[in-house]
């Protein structure tokens, strides 16, 4: 490996949630047990050093001494054009299409808002990224679940009849489609898209589709943008990206919509000015250009091979030790979800028994049931692979067979 996936950082007291929130007054993440450090595997941010790429680009522009008003500079839009270009096949990007959005979920919110009324049904997903779950409900939406389902394989399939139904009994005319899919992992095949958008088009629906972990995929595992699937797609949907989840840049805010029609962009661009708070900082104009540099790239390349040996031994590691306890396999994102519903049963225990025992012996851990999930845990394995096998050893010896 040319860059650094194996340093441990000691986050605390450097802005880092992640950690800083364990035990604080509140927060829900007690302290673990004497004996024990804590392992952050609860937050979508990674422990892992950012690309030296964005540090570099970083650090040339504090070298000017003024941090006044700007416009986003051809070198932002032309880099997010060659990301595109080299990393999604897209060959039609032009600056117009882009605009910046403080967060995917600020751009969420916009596009209802633009498309909808309070108390209107949004469909989403089931299990659900907890994201969704707030921005829709603190805003006056009515959420509709579709819920996946796994097939014979345990492979998170769209359950495409549901869908309808839901579409046309609810005349449903926003949704918000996950791509790849958060928590389960799944980055969807084209065939796939093309019958979730054929669906969006018969009953009308604005596609909200947020691609933030479009960058994370397993080696050999192509992701397709929801806009690239048809000529109806490229012009009824609102994508959503951002370098923060690929690069660690969510403290510094930036994301990005790529809207190709004109009537959607006009309408979610005021929406968003009217707010008068979702204007770009400087540094993380910078950062973004760094990133979606050639050795941005190169960083890139790595990090998805990391993370899929982190997948690759956690998955055997749970299927060797944790019997009962059933997960599938992710082809995207860092974010493993556990089934521990036949665990549960098993024991006599349930999902906030394990969650505590967790915690206890400092493996920080999510609760899956704000995804939906109903025994489910949700555990984040950006970290590096001796951490990981950390955890997963704390797990074996003082929760599943202790």
């Amino acid at each position: 490996m040319t860059y650094d996936f194996t340093s441990i950082l000691d986050r605390a007291g450097h802005d880092a949630i992640a950690v800083d929130a364990i035990g604080a007054p509140g927060s829900g993440y007690p302290a673990p047990d004497a004996g024990f450090d804590p392992i952050p595997m609860w937050v979508a941010d990674m422990n892992f050093p950012v690309a030296p790429s964005i540090t570099r680009a970083i650090q040339e522009r504090l070298q000017y001494p003024t941090f006044g008003y700007f416009n986003a500079s051809d070198a932002y839009y032309q880099a997010i054009i060659d990301w595109h270009r080299t990393r999604k096949g897209v060959t039609d990007l032009d600056p117009h299409h882009i605009g910046y959005q403080n967060g995917v979920l600020g751009g969420v919110v916009s596009t209802l808002h633009a498309f909808a009324a309070p108390g209107d049904p949004v469909l989403v997903h089931s299990p659900t990224y907890v994201g969704f779950t707030h921005s829709l409900e603190d805003n006056g939406f009515r959420i509709v679940h579709s819920p996946l389902v796994r097939d014979e394989e345990g492979v998170w399939r769209m359950d495409y009849e549901d869908m309808e139904r839901r579409l046309a009994d609810e005349r449903i005319h926003v949704a918000i489609f996950c791509s790849p899919h958060n928590p389960c992992g799944r980055v969807w095949e084209r065939w796939e898209i093309e019958r979730a958008m054929a669906l969006y088009e018969k009953y009308d629906c604005v596609v909200i589709s947020d691609e933030i972990w479009s960058d994370i995929v397993r080696p050999g595992i192509t992701h397709i943008p929801t806009q690239s699937v048809s000529v109806d797609a490229r012009m009824r949907t609102v994508a959503l990206y951002a370098p923060s989840k690929t690069f660690n840049l969510a403290g510094l805010i930036g994301s990005y919509h790529v809207i190709y029609s004109d009537y959607l962009r006009d309408r979610v661009t005021t929406r968003g000015k009217k707010t008068h708070y979702n204007s770009m900082n400087v540094l993380s104009q910078h950062a973004l250009i760094g990133a979606y540099s050639a050795d941005g790239r190169a960083w890139a390349d790595e990090l998805n091979q990391v993370i899929a040996g982190n997948v690759d031994w956690a998955c055997g590691y749970i299927a060797e030790h944790f019997g009962g306890v059933d997960v599938f396999k992710p082809q995207g994102t860092y974010m493993l979800f556990l089934d521990c519903s036949q665990w549960c049963e098993k024991n006599g225990r349930d999902v906030e028994w394990l969650l505590r025992e967790g915690w206890r012996v400092g493996v920080y851990w999510q609760d899956g049931r704000a995804f939906n999930g109903p025994c489910h845990i949700r555990m984040n394995l950006a970290l590096p692979l001796s951490r990981v096998q950390e955890a997963f050893e704390r797990l074996d010896a003082h929760v599943f067979n202790a």
